[in-house]
């Protein structure tokens, strides 16, 4: 199959130049929306079963948690902005600007596309593990394989040639356009769950409900216990913080409005499952090695049936290849791709996260020898709060979706603010970023000290989030931007019809000046 990584110059239709627009950066057009209520179902079973929400479960145990307040911060996690990147069919890069102000948008855009690259990585490394444990089942002498790499490389031979295998396997996937990508996420969907139910029955069988779940009562009490469960809290909400802000990168391609909001059902429903799942076997493996084995790779490696121990690594293999392709190639792609349209499309986008991410960054050595770093990325949501925040109540609460979509391609259109920057919005990231650096320093660093101000980073997604909410509300009812305020949403097809010689002449001139922030409409 020949792939076309070309790009059309001038292919975008909405920015006034090809610096500012391409083909795969504008509204998704009709004939392409292709997703339906099936195909959201299937994207968050698939998304929901990955290595990451396993271990997340898992890890509360390890702290203290019972696995009921573990199963309850699993349960909340919910998604934000998925009805609008439906009703407009833009993503996420194009979207932040009405909110942010053409310019300051592009600091969320760029902290996205690093973030995702590194996460890439990491996701690629964990790749890796499962292709180590499936090789291990068939070959077992792969243990004995010689390693002819110094330490200071922090990877061994055989678990080089693992991530070269399983990056191998996963680029040709990544070349795959988003109409055609959920077909992935169909089969994950059936072949993961059935998996791992597999490995919770297996769980259940070797030790009792009543045993293992029985055990399992909080060690925390007071004060500690109502932190632990913020944190966990937290810590569910972080895990999929990045899908709340970005959904609409995949919304976009919705068939219409209904077929997307079966999230507000599958997304609790899908992570509680699964977050049970590892629950009961991270419970289980407790009762039969003596320890919490919170990651299920290392669980895979204790077990003497080689067909077993194959399947369940293939299950975790399927798993994280999904995720990654949805949470950080397609993600990190739509952002390179406003970034420079003019010479990045979605594929050129994943292939440049293929490389820099998958080896440019060296994920090996971030995880040998960074685990500081690691806290650093993970308290990332100090950030994915706030945005949500401002762009959920941007949206829904100030201007009530109606929003101008050919305006978001144009630098000096009504989204351009001061200098194209929305000051309301930058004040509400000062205002609820900053409290929670001192948490953020210190869970990088626990030797600095920054007394009670650590408690707050425990919460850090939650408090960000509704801080920027009511920050950004107060400052945008209280000093509105009248300019940016409209009588209806324009959308994409209004500012084709009105280029068009049937159009309505009038109705063609009113969408123009509201484009350009000049009287009419606006």
């Amino acid at each position: 199959m020949r792939v076309k990584l070309e790009l059309t110059q001038g292919s975008g239709v909405l920015g006034p130049t090809s610096r500012w627009s391409n083909k795969d950066m504008d509204p998704v057009p009709p004939h392409l929306c292709t997703w339906t209520t099936w195909n959201f179902i299937a994207y968050w079973v698939s998304d929901a079963t990955n290595v990451a929400v396993w271990q997340l479960a898992g890890s509360m145990l390890a702290v203290g948690l019972s696995w009921r307040q573990a199963l309850s911060a699993i349960a909340l996690v919910v998604v934000l902005n998925g009805t609008i990147g439906a009703r407009l069919h833009i993503a996420f890069p194009v979207l932040n600007r009405s909110s942010f102000g053409f310019w300051l948008s592009y600091f969320s855009v760029i902290s996205r596309v690093v973030l995702a690259l590194f996460w890439f990585g990491i996701q690629t490394f964990i790749g890796s593990e499962c292709v180590y444990q499936m090789l291990k089942a068939i070959w077992p002498s792969i243990v004995h394989i010689p390693n002819r790499l110094p330490e200071s490389a922090n990877i061994s031979t055989v678990g080089l040639m693992c991530y070269f295998l399983y990056w191998s396997f996963q680029f040709p996937l990544m070349l795959v356009s988003p109409q055609r990508i959920r077909y992935l996420f169909t089969a994950k969907s059936i072949i993961v769950p059935f998996a791992w139910l597999a490995i919770m029955i297996w769980s259940f069988v070797k030790v009792p409900a009543k045993i293992h779940l029985g055990l399992q009562h909080t060690s925390l009490g007071g004060s500690a216990l109502a932190w632990g469960w913020l944190s966990a809290l937290n810590s569910a909400l972080g895990t999929y913080s990045t899908l709340s802000v970005n959904i609409p990168d995949f919304t976009r391609y919705a068939r219409n409005e209904r077929a997307q909001f079966i999230q507000l059902i599958i997304i609790p429903v899908a992570f509680t499952v699964i977050g049970f799942t590892g629950i009961a076997v991270t419970s289980a493996g407790q009762v039969l090695y003596g320890e919490v084995i919170w990651d299920p790779l290392r669980l895979i490696d204790r077990w003497d049936n080689r067909g077993a121990a194959f399947f369940a690594a293939f299950s975790f293999f399927l798993a994280t290849l999904g995720t990654n392709i949805s949470a950080n190639s397609l993600s990190a792609a739509n952002d390179m791709t406003v970034l420079l349209p003019q010479f990045i499309n979605i594929r050129r986008g994943q292939v440049i996260c293929a490389i820099l991410g998958g080896w440019a960054l060296c994920p090996w050595e971030i995880l040998a020898s960074a685990p500081k770093f690691l806290s650093f990325m993970s308290g990332y949501t100090v950030f994915l709060g706030p945005f949500a925040g401002i762009m959920v109540v941007d949206y829904w609460l100030i201007h009530r979706g109606n929003v101008n979509v050919p305006a978001m391609y144009d630098p000096r259109g009504i989204y351009r603010y001061w200098n194209g920057i929305n000051w309301r919005a930058a004040v509400t990231l000062l205002v609820s970023v900053v409290p929670n650096l001192p948490g953020l320093i210190n869970n990088i660093n626990p030797n600095i000290k920054v007394g009670n101000a650590a408690f707050l980073f425990n919460v850090a997604w939650i408090f960000g989030f509704l801080t920027a909410s009511g920050v950004y509300w107060l400052l945008s009812t209280s000093s509105p931007a009248h300019e940016t305020f409209m009588d209806r949403a324009i959308l994409a097809e209004d500012f084709l019809e009105s280029n068009s010689a049937a159009s309505n002449e009038s109705h063609g001139e009113d969408v123009k000046q509201a484009i350009h922030g000049q009287p009419g409409n606006a």
